[in-house]
């Protein structure tokens, strides 16, 4: 297993955004908004690949990266009063560019159609700041399923939350029924993530920022 971990060009896409990923502790607390819990769906891969570190584009030494538009994913973990979380597994997939999942009951009947260089599913712990990167592709539609990345949040082994991050102004997110099941608008805004183009990047890179606020006990999710 590959535990390589890739440190994003942090000058590049902070530049490109105009923000820092760095907020004073407990800001503006009172304000936060809990993310929502969202189904795990039926793709979580049940055979993980022996590259889980959180380069997605790059399966262990391969030289041939996936198909997609390459996307800087960050975000920071954080409690119900704005405190970082330290030592939270985040874990995502998603399908690759052509709509297969690294899950035998979907890439099993997609073998001629999946991307073998894609990873399809990736780790990161957060350190003392709470914070995650990770580079992979914007997300794809999915059939039934507007284009959307899965996330999984853990600590000590237990599961503190599972959700999905969706691309903000995408049309499908209207017509999706997991999407739309959140009620509340804020709720909603907070799993609805701005894909901006990175000016400094000559091959047309994206950034994509999704805070995670998790409730002070598992409980709450």
């Amino acid at each position: 297993m590959s535990d390589r971990i890739i440190v994003p060009n942090r000058r590049l896409f902070l530049g490109a955004l105009g923000v820092s990923l760095f907020t004073t502790r407990g800001l503006f607390a009172e304000e936060l908004t809990r993310t929502p819990a969202q189904t795990e769906g039926p793709f979580y891969p049940n055979r993980l690949p022996l590259d889980t570190d959180n380069d997605l584009l790059v399966v262990n030494d391969g030289i041939t990266p996936a198909v997609g538009e390459v996307t800087h994913l960050t975000g920071k973990v954080l409690d119900a009063k704005g405190n970082p979380v330290r030592n939270a597994l985040v874990e995502i997939w998603q399908c690759d560019a052509k709509g297969v999942y690294l899950h035998t009951g979907d890439s099993d009947a997609k073998k001629d159609q999946q991307d073998k260089n894609f990873q399809g599913f990736g780790r990161f712990l957060t350190g003392s700041t709470g914070e995650y990167y990770f580079r992979t592709i914007k997300p794809v539609p999915y059939p039934g399923r507007t284009p959307h990345i899965h996330f999984k949040i853990k600590q000590a082994k237990k599961e503190l939350l599972v959700t999905q991050c969706y691309i903000k102004g995408h049309p499908g997110n209207e017509k999706d029924g997991i999407y739309k099941s959140v009620r509340d608008p804020k709720a909603l805004a907070a799993i609805t993530v701005d894909f901006a183009r990175i000016k400094e990047s000559k091959v047309g890179e994206l950034a994509a920022r999704f805070d995670i606020v998790l409730g002070m006990t598992p409980e709450a999710h």
